[in-house]
């Protein structure tokens, strides 16, 4: 169903059919123009103004999970609309100068009675990805779409659900396109935990892995003469052929899926999945584990909330607890640690996006935090606050859905609202 739509401008619909590449200012996919969670725009504040950040624009949005994305003039979000018994889970297309609706589209889906609760529901968890004029969107029992960008026309749709088994809300991670493949972690049995499909048709080309459900988003990196998928699901840290679903290589551990929601994180040989550390062999597909010697979960997972940021020899992190550290990278040797940026607490978290010489860190209290991060220690330099915190954990409210930075802004939601500040040094 289609709500409010507008005709497009030439323009507008110009700059949505180029390639992610030429968008370098938008955010189109899960953790930016490149997946590595950078953001490279110049001209931004160095400190914050004393009464808050200008506030663009807000809108009413409903519970989710995932962040927005920015493309071609336009801003993407997933939400959820419950009218128990009945949920639906929503994308919309909003006026990214001025947070108008152009589009709505929403699907019903089964809801269980249990996730009518918010600390149990939450709405879609999957990051939308939008390119060439197209958004594919992966809901949270297999549906996934292909919809036309500027209208909101649906190109195709499959149900995954109706040829594996998938979990009821069971589907978190955020597609990832690779040439002319949709990579989703589905976790679908059987064999289907990772499936790839023809981004044009949504035809299954190739599908991987038994393994169980996982939070975390895909990742391709570069090494050993292959570009290499890595994924990490509820029993493994995988490497797969991204063309054909062949494994190259395999860790086994088993970890829940309230803990594997890092996004892999890679720096020339070295590739981080939260707290576990491998290298990667430069003449052959393969890598071996640097550190922590254990893999209990307690020893690798740095924080079930926020993905780490590894900058030359170190690594900085949320922990679970809410403390920040910095780790060495080749050894895994906490450096230094601060708790100076949020509280202290079971579900805290931290998100990391570099800019320039800085950080921006985003906390689990709503903050926004510009800071320096080195091997010397923490030197926050601005902090407002930019959110209202409502996901619900026991009786506490917090913000986890890390912001996105485009176009000299910041956007961010909650489960009430969409956010669109300024973050220009100039107007």
């Amino acid at each position: 169903m289609n709500l409010n739509q507008t005709r497009p401008m030439a323009a507008l619909g110009l700059s949505l059919l180029l390639p992610l590449a030429a968008q370098s200012a938008d955010w189109p996919q899960f953790r930016g123009p490149n997946r590595d969670g950078v953001w490279k725009e110049t001209g931004i504040l160095k400190t914050f103004p004393a009464e808050g950040l200008k506030i663009r624009w807000r809108v009413s949005v409903g519970p989710g999970w995932s962040s927005p994305v920015v493309a071609g003039g336009r801003v993407f979000l997933t939400d959820m609309r419950l009218d128990k018994p009945k949920a639906w889970e929503r994308i919309h297309c909003f006026k990214e100068s001025t947070g108008k609706l152009l589009w709505s589209r929403e699907s019903e889906l089964v809801y269980p009675e249990f996730a009518f609760n918010p600390e149990q529901g939450g709405g879609p968890a999957a990051t939308l990805i939008v390119e060439a004029g197209k958004v594919y969107w992966q809901g949270r029992s297999g549906q996934v779409d292909c919809l036309d960008a500027l209208s909101g026309k649906v190109i195709w749709e499959i149900h995954l659900d109706t040829k594996y088994e998938v979990g009821i809300l069971s589907v978190r991670g955020s597609p990832l396109i690779e040439g002319n493949l949709l990579i989703l972690v589905a976790g679908a049995r059987p064999g289907g935990c990772v499936v790839a499909l023809d981004k044009r048709t949504g035809k299954e080309v190739w599908k991987a892995l038994d393994d169980p459900k996982s939070s975390s988003s895909p990742m391709i990196v570069v090494a050993g003469g292959k570009r290499q998928l890595i994924v990490w699901t509820g029993s493994s840290v995988t490497s797969l052929n991204p063309v054909t679903g062949e494994t190259y290589w395999r860790e086994m551990m088993v970890t829940s899926g309230n803990d594997s929601i890092p996004t892999p994180v890679v720096q020339k040989d070295r590739l981080l999945i939260s707290g576990l550390m491998f290298e990667l062999n430069a003449d052959q597909p393969t890598a071996k584990v640097l550190w922590p010697e254990s893999r209990a979960a307690a020893k690798r997972i740095l924080s079930n909330t926020s993905t780490p940021l590894l900058q030359g020899d170190y690594v900085y992190s949320a922990k679970s607890s809410g403390e920040l550290v910095c780790l060495e990278a080749g050894t895994g040797k906490q450096v230094w640690g601060t708790t100076n940026v949020t509280g202290l607490k079971f579900g805290a978290s931290i998100h990391l996006t570099p800019n320039g010489e800085a950080v921006f860190l985003f906390t689990d209290e709503g903050n926004l935090i510009r800071a320096e991060l080195t091997p010397q220690g923490y030197r926050e330099i601005s902090r407002v606050h930019l959110l209202k915190p409502t996901s619900i954990l026991a009786t506490r409210r917090l913000a986890w859905v890390p912001p996105v930075f485009a176009n000299r802004c910041v956007f961010a939601r909650n489960d009430e609202e969409l956010v669109c500040a300024a973050l220009a040094a100039k107007p």
